[in-house]
């Protein structure tokens, strides 16, 4: 039971960015984005994104993250998305906002999102940590549910 726990949680928190239904304009652009990122590249955005909650009020107080930090990543986020739409899929990004629309832009790095996310959640000690309320979850509660 604690692996089935274990799967939803670590599903939830890997589906965090869900695209729209892309056309295949933008599922072109995306798998140029994803071509053109590298494991790092989608560490550093999913630090920034990590950045970027630690502002909300509630989630403040447990990040040490310092408007030097902030800047750093805002920095290196600019030059990725500089150097991915003005160098690496530039037809693609024309394509897509002319064959699909405004939000081709915002589908295709929802997906670069994704993986980030999955990039991730790939790590162990990561994996682990959206794991490890499942020892506090009432098993009764869930072998009821599942037994049927």
């Amino acid at each position: 039971m604690n692996k089935l726990v274990a799967i939803l949680a670590v599903s939830l928190f890997s589906a965090i960015a869900t695209p729209s239904v892309a056309g295949p304009a933008t599922e072109a652009l995306s798998v140029c984005l994803a071509d053109n990122t590298t494991g790092k590249d989608r560490k550093d955005m999913a630090r920034w994104v990590f950045i970027g909650m630690s502002t909300h009020p509630e989630i403040q107080s447990l990040s040490n993250v310092t408007q030097a930090d902030r800047e750093t990543l805002d920095q290196q986020m600019a030059a990725m998305i500089t150097r991915l739409i003005t160098e690496n899929c530039t037809a693609q990004v024309k394509l897509a906002r002319n064959k699909d629309g405004s939000n081709a832009l915002k589908d295709a790095f929802e997906i670069i999102g994704k993986l980030a996310m999955q990039e991730l959640m790939s790590n162990p000690n990561v994996n682990s940590a959206f794991t490890t309320f499942t020892k506090y979850v009432d098993q009764n509660k869930f072998s009821a549910v599942f037994a049927e």
